[in-house]
C-alpha cells in the first residue's frame, strides 16, 4: 500500500512547465522533512569552525542538496515498473541479494531517526508543560502515546491530509525562522575578515562540516514516495517535474536555513560558539541563556516542536514505505496486512523509545549517517554508470561532484565516530 494511491492519475496533457498547488504541497513536505531539530544545532556545529569554512559550505550547500536529491529521484523513476518504490528499484537494478541488503540498510537509516524524533517530541512537549506552562510533568507513557498516535493518525488519513498538515506546519516554521533571523540582526558583529586559518585547519574544518551540512538539508526519507507521486500525477513528465520541485525546495531550504545560520553565527563570538558546542545545547537555548530573553525562551520549544513534528511525518513516510517493500517481498502477507503490521510495529517501537528516553541517540545518528550518505550520494552515481535507462546522465560534472561529497561525508562521519 502506498500513500500516493489516493492521488488520482493525471492525464499526460498536464503541463510540466506550470506550477500547481500539488507542486507547492510537495515542496513544503520536503522542506518540512529536511528542517528537523538538527537546524537548532547547525549554526553551532558549522559556525564553531570559523567564518571562512562557513562561507565555503554556504556556497556548496545548494549544489550538494539539489544534485544529490535529484539523483535519488532519478534513480527511483528509472524503473520499468510504474508502481515501483525504492525497494523495487534497487532489486531491479542491483539484483535480489544486493537489493535486499541495500533495502534493509535504507530502512535502518531512517528508522532510528524516527525513534529519535519520538523521544525529542515527547521531551519538548514535557519541557514546555513544566517550564513554560508551570504544570506538573504528565505521565510519560500517556504523553508519548498521545503524541505518537497523533502523528501516525495524520499519516493514516492519506497523502492529501498529510500534505495539508505539512502546509499548516511549515508556513509558521518558515515564518518564525525568518522572523528570528531578522530579530538577531541588531546583535550582528562582522568577523575579522583578515584572519585566515591555516590550509590544514581550513581543510579539516570543511571536511568535518560536510556531513553536518549534508544531513541538515537531507529530505532523502521522503524522496521515494515523492517520486512515485510525481509519476502518478505527471506520467511521462514525472522526472522533469520532480527536478523542478526539488530545485525550488533546495532554494527554499538554502534561503531560510542559511539566513538563520548566518544570523546566529554573526550574533555570537567564536568563543561563545565553542562554549555552546561544549555545552551540547541548541543555539536557541544558548542565546536565551546569555541574553535572558523571554522571547527566545518562548520560541525555542515552539520551533523545536514544529521542526520535529514536520520531520517526523517525512521520516515516517519513508520508513513506512521501506518496511512495506521489504516485508511484501519476503513474506506471504498481503499489501494491506503488511501495511497494518508495519504501522503497529513502528508505533509501538517509537512509543517504547519515547517512554524509555534512551541516551544512545548519538550512536543511532552515527549509524544512520553513513548509510544515508551512501544511498543519497554514492549509490545513485553508481547507478548512472550501471543502469541503461540512466545512461544519458553519464559524463555530467554533477555526478563527480556528488560522488566526491558522498565519500567525504562517509569518511568524515566514520572519522568522528
Amino acid at each position: 500500500m502506498s500513500l500516493s494511491q489516493d492521488i488520482p492519475l493525471s492525464n499526460e496533457g498536464v503541463s510540466s512547465s506550470s506550477w500547481s498547488k500539488h507542486d507547492t504541497s510537495w515542496m513544503l513536505s520536503l522542506f518540512g522533512t529536511a528542517v528537523g531539530a538538527g537546524i537548532l544545532f547547525l549554526p553551532i556545529n558549522i559556525g564553531a569552525g570559523g567564518f571562512w569554512p562557513l562561507v565555503l559550505m554556504a556556497l556548496l550547500a545548494f549544489p550538494m542538496t539539489y544534485f544529490a536529491h535529484r539523483g535519488l529521484a532519478r534513480f527511483v523513476l528509472s524503473s520499468r515498473n510504474d508502481q515501483a518504490d525504492f525497494t523495487d528499484v534497487v532489486e531491479e537494478h542491483f539484483g535480489r541479494s544486493a537489493g535486499l541488503v541495500i533495502s534493509v540498510l535504507y530502512f535502518l537509516s531512517i528508522f532510528p531517526i524516527l525513534l529519535i524524533y519520538g523521544v525529542g517530541l515527547t521531551n519538548t512537549v514535557d519541557s514546555f508543560i513544566v517550564n513554560q506552562l508551570g504544570f506538573a510533568s504528565p505521565s510519560r507513557i500517556v504523553l508519548s502515546g498521545l503524541l505518537v498516535l497523533g502523528m501516525i493518525t495524520i499519516m493514516l488519513a492519506g497523502e492529501k491530509v498529510m500534505l495539508k498538515a505539512f502546509e499548516v506546519i511549515v508556513y509558521p516554521l518558515a515564518a518564525i525562522l525568518f522572523g528570528l533571523s531578522l530579530y538577531m540582526i541588531p546583535n550582528w558583529h562582522l568577523p575579522t575578515m583578515s584572519v585566515m586559518p591555516s590550509i590544514g585547519d581550513f581543510s579539516l574544518t570543511v571536511w568535518l562540516s560536510v556531513p553536518v551540512t549534508v544531513f541538515a538539508f537531507s529530505h532523502a526519507a521522503a524522496i521515494s514516495s515523492f517520486a512515485q507521486a510525481q509519476r502518478r500525477h505527471y506520467a511521462k513528465a514525472a522526472t522533469e517535474k520532480a527536478e523542478h520541485i526539488l530545485k525550488r525546495t533546495s532554494m527554499m531550504l538554502i534561503g531560510f536555513v542559511l539566513f538563520f545560520v548566518f544570523s546566529c553565527v554573526l550574533s555570537l563570538s567564536p568563543a561563545q560558539l565553542l562554549e555552546a558546542k561544549a555545552q551540547n545545547v541548541s543555539v536557541l537555548s544558548y542565546l536565551a541563556n546569555i541574553h535572558d530573553n523571554p522571547f527566545i525562551v518562548l520560541l525555542g520549544p515552539v520551533i523545536a516542536f514544529i521542526a520535529i513534528s514536520s520531520s517526523f511525518l517525512g521520516h515516517f513516510l519513508g520508513a513506512r514505505e521501506s518496511f512495506n517493500g521489504l516485508v511484501r517481498k519476503h513474506s506471504r502477507l498481503s499489501s494491506n496486512a503488511t501495511d497494518k503490521v508495519g504501522i503497529v510495529f513502528m508505533m509501538l517501537s517509537i512509543w517504547g523509545a519515547a517512554v524509555m528516553n534512551p541516551s544512545i541517540l548519538g550512536m543511532m545518528e552515527a549509524f544512520s549517517g553513513p548509510v544515508i550518505a551512501m544511498i543519497l550520494f554514492i549509490m545513485p552515481v553508481i547507478a548512472v554508470y550501471k543502469v541503461e535507462s540512466l545512461r544519458h546522465y553519464r559524463g555530467k560534472v554533477s555526478n563527480h561532484f556528488i560522488l566526491v561529497v558522498g565519500v567525504l561525508a562517509v569518511s568524515a562521519i566514520l572519522f568522528n565516530f
